[in-house]
């Protein structure tokens, strides 16, 4: 009998191979769109919230598909920022930036902030869309403050600036291992892991 297909819900390849990583040997054929007969049709987040965006995408994408779909919404809330750039975390420096060019601007809005003040937490919520009515979430956190230059060339996204005190590197100065043992989305997926025991998709 053939492994049940998961989609994930990204057109991020970067995050697609995250979760191959975190979900290896559950059994399960973890797929990103690539592997689908069809294009799923673009969908915008308009949420207020991590929860919000998350679960809009999981039934969107499960809606064009067919299949369970773990879909995620991440971003990082600095504490000077007011919780800045949150649900805008991926747009930050307008609707088509790259990572660099938002990492650009979250250094310059925090030209003027001392280390002290810099504090950063990642958070990642999870939904899991198996039928039009049933959704699962998970999240999961991680502490930390925003370097004033860029370290590391691994990871994505804010990874070379957000720095983890208890490793003393950034999140882009450690290996994908490593990484998948303390980030946000790989706390999330413990949980997701942790509900597999006990549930099917």
């Amino acid at each position: 009998m053939p492994e049940p297909k998961l989609l994930i819900a990204s057109t991020n390849p970067g995050k697609v191979a995250e979760y191959r990583l975190l979900l290896e040997g559950l059994g399960m054929e973890i797929v990103g769109p690539e592997a689908l007969e069809r294009e799923i049709p673009p969908f915008a987040e308009t949420g207020a919230s991590f929860r919000e965006n998350a679960a809009a995408k999981a039934g969107h994408w499960h809606a064009h598909s067919g299949l369970p779909v773990l879909a995620d919404d991440s971003g990082l809330a600095v504490d000077s920022l007011d919780g800045a750039p949150g649900v805008y975390s991926a747009r930050f420096a307008g609707p088509r930036a790259t990572d660099q060019q938002n990492v650009a601007r979250l250094l310059e809005r925090l030209r003027e902030v001392k280390k002290p003040s810099r504090g950063a937490t990642f958070h990642c919520c999870l939904a899991l869309c198996r039928s039009d009515d049933s959704l699962v979430f998970f999240e999961g956190i991680c502490r930390g403050e925003i370097l004033t230059l860029p370290a590391g060339t691994s990871g994505f996204g804010y990874d070379p600036v957000f720095y983890y005190p208890p490793l003393a590197k950034t999140f882009a100065q450690l290996s994908p291992a490593k990484k998948n043992q303390v980030s946000h989305r790989a706390l999330a997926l413990k949980a997701f892991r942790n509900w597999l025991a006990s549930n099917q998709i």
